[in-house]
């Protein structure tokens, strides 16, 4: 077990140590603010566990709080979600874009109406306008990823990402930190990422028909929740259980389980809660006219192995269903 002592580590990534002036500040309570937050899609555990940060701020700054979301990550579907908050009128809105370029109008027509607009998880092409920009080092958490893969499978080989779909600027920012440090391993042969479009299904197919073209692959790079369960069902259905090594973003129940029975070997857990939270201080802060600052913030992940899941860190990082 010596040779995956460094996946047990926790990341050193700490927004705490950015100068954060209004960020996770606000002295003076809410005059009753309304504040929606929309899930980049509902039932996530990533975004539930977000939404238990969300409530706790707005508990502490005397805020009012609406969640919303669609039952799938879609473009298409969030934006007339957006649109119907927009006309509700609320004093600010959280929102993790669906698409960084198709959400973008839309977005920018909620701060036209007047209304402040966090962005928390991702972003979109042009940022400016938003209050701040909240979410995780995601190209950092991918780099640890393939450090997770390096001690999983010390002698090298193939290497395959399954991710959600192009354009979603987090899941975009880990496949390139993979894709970066890989590359400059001459031990891994990274052959590409496949999209399965949010689905586990698709990942499950992505992943047998990789395998059956690829008996040498050593290890796959699971996105998020929704890849990583697909990419697990896909290799177990293969019969190459802890055989193929599977390192996931993300710490929801179903990813838990499966570092815990070893088709998972290791995960990349992200700090949704505190995301969560800060995005309603930031739009607190602007409503009450205080500066933001800074503009940018990315917090940090811990990396969850069998030694480390259970002790008080790592349970401390595992998603919620339910607040």
């Amino acid at each position: 077990m010596r040779k995956n002592r460094k996946l047990t580590a926790l990341a050193a990534i700490s927004a705490a140590a950015l100068a954060v002036t209004a960020i996770g500040s606000t002295q003076a309570h809410a005059a009753d603010y309304k504040i929606t937050f929309i899930q980049g899609v509902a039932g996530d555990a990533f975004y539930v566990t977000m939404g238990c940060g969300v409530a706790a701020a707005a508990a502490k700054d005397g805020a009012t709080i609406t969640t919303q979301g669609g039952a799938k990550w879609d473009a298409t579907i969030q934006m007339p979600v957006l649109d119907s908050v927009i006309a509700s009128k609320p004093d600010a809105i959280l929102i993790a874009p669906n698409d960084k370029t198709a959400l973008q109008k839309p977005i920018e027509a909620a701060i036209a109406a007047g209304i402040k607009v966090v962005l928390v998880d991702t972003t979109v092409d042009n940022a400016a306008p938003a209050v701040a920009e909240i979410a995780s080092d995601n190209y950092g958490g991918g780099a640890a990823a393939f450090a997770a893969v390096k001690q999983l499978a010390p002698k090298g080989g193939k290497v395959l990402v399954v991710s959600t779909s192009p354009g979603v600027s987090s899941v975009d920012a880990r496949v390139n930190g993979f894709a970066d440090a890989a590359n400059k391993d001459k031990k891994f042969n990274y052959i590409g990422v496949q999209y399965s479009n949010n689905e586990p299904a698709i990942a499950q197919r992505i992943v047998t028909a990789a395998l059956s073209k690829n008996k040498d692959i050593v290890a796959v790079f699971a996105t998020n929740l929704f890849s990583a369960q697909g990419v697990a069902a896909g290799i177990k259905q293969a019969g190459k259980a802890g055989k193929v090594k599977i390192v996931g973003f993300d710490a929801g129940s179903d990813q838990v389980k499966a570092l815990k029975t070893g088709v998972v070997q290791a995960l990349i857990a992200q700090q949704p809660a505190t995301i969560g939270s800060k995005g309603v201080d930031a739009a607190v802060a602007a409503l009450q006219g205080k500066t933001v600052s800074p503009h940018k913030v990315q917090t940090g992940f811990t990396i969850l192995t069998m030694k480390n899941i259970n002790t008080a860190a790592g349970l401390a990082a595992q998603y919620r269903d339910k607040c």
